[in-house]
């Protein structure tokens, strides 16, 4: 069968983003094809369009994305036709109206979430829980520092955060920012382009620093984010959204106070099937709760190199979601 998909043919910016017809074709003995409903939009897929995640091409972009199940291998029996699905593990691929996928990256919808929290919150949710839970076991007493508190990432992990009992710091662009993320559940908001925040964190720590900084946004923040940390504090380095970062002088952790540093993803953590399903089912009794509310803007999947235009801006908050 043919399928709508959204590619880039070379690397670029958001104009590299074509729409072409390719051909879908069945789904192999363990693969299974789904019908996207919503399609989640995240920095890693800008990463892949610009190139400083290089990708095979020509690629359809995309990591994450809710719909149901059309067509199976003869070998599937864990998913049925029909079924709600959704994925953020599977590689790119989600900016098209159907995909086939390995059956083993999928993981059920429970019936209380619908397909568009579900596209908005499991590549980040997913990522939340890892950061929270295995990365740095957050705990009653402990103290972070989030940076862009107001995007995607950063309001659910301010609540998830919360929910264990650590007091959260957060950078935020704008005082609308802050207030959104004060909502959310953060204690203190700064305001990184009007004050300079390495000393707010300090001055708001009594000068001791924060046990766990969580940096999504790179080249920009890392120097400055070593300085925040206690002695032997965290740096999670996750993301990118200002650049790739500079490389840290393993002497330099210990000139500041024998810090540690990490680069963890979301395909190691949750590469084992067992431990995908068990992430997203975290996630899941989080949402289904109401621990966990996803802010969120949908826009039409033709409209992907505005949305890519938007986030680069960093001019949204929540998550951006397309509809087919």
């Amino acid at each position: 069968m043919k399928t709508r998909a959204f590619r880039i043919e070379h690397t670029g910016g958001p104009e590299a983003l074509v729409e072409r017809e390719v051909e879908l074709g069945p789904p192999g003995p363990s693969e299974v094809r789904v019908r996207h409903t919503a399609i989640g939009v995240n920095f890693i897929d800008t990463y892949h369009r610009s190139g400083l995640y290089p990708v095979p091409l020509p690629a359809t972009l995309g990591m994450e994305a809710a719909g149901v199940v059309e067509a199976l291998g003869k070998t599937v029996t864990d998913v049925q036709v029909g079924q709600r699905v959704g994925y953020a593990v599977a590689g790119p691929g989600a900016y098209a109206d159907h995909r086939v996928l390995p059956a083993d990256r999928l993981v059920a919808l429970p019936d209380a979430l619908d397909d568009v929290t579900a596209a908005a919150s499991m590549l980040k949710g997913m990522t939340v829980e890892y950061l929270v839970r295995r990365t740095f076991p957050a705990k009653a007493g402990d103290t972070a520092l989030v940076h862009a508190a107001a995007g995607g990432v950063g309001l659910l992990l301010v609540q998830w955060l919360k929910h264990l009992g650590v007091r959260t710091l957060g950078t935020v662009g704008s005082e609308d920012k802050a207030r959104l993320a004060r909502a959310h559940g953060l204690d203190e908001a700064i305001l990184y382009r009007s004050e300079p925040w390495v000393e707010r964190v300090r001055q708001l720590t009594g000068g001791r620093g924060v046990d766990v900084v969580y940096d999504s946004v790179g080249k920009d923040t890392v120097p400055g984010s070593l300085d925040c940390l206690r002695p032997r504090g965290l740096l999670v380095a996750f993301g990118n959204a200002s650049g790739k970062p500079d490389p840290i002088d393993l002497l330099t952790l210990g000139q500041k106070g024998s810090l540690y540093a990490t680069r963890p993803s979301l395909h190691v953590y949750n590469h084992d099937p067992a431990e995908l399903q068990e992430s997203a089912a975290a996630l899941f009794a989080m949402l289904t709760a109401g621990t966990l509310r996803v802010a969120h803007t949908t826009m039409r999947l033709a409209e992907v190199a505005a949305a890519h235009r938007l986030l680069e801006a960093r001019a949204t908050t929540g998550s951006l979601v397309l509809l087919p």
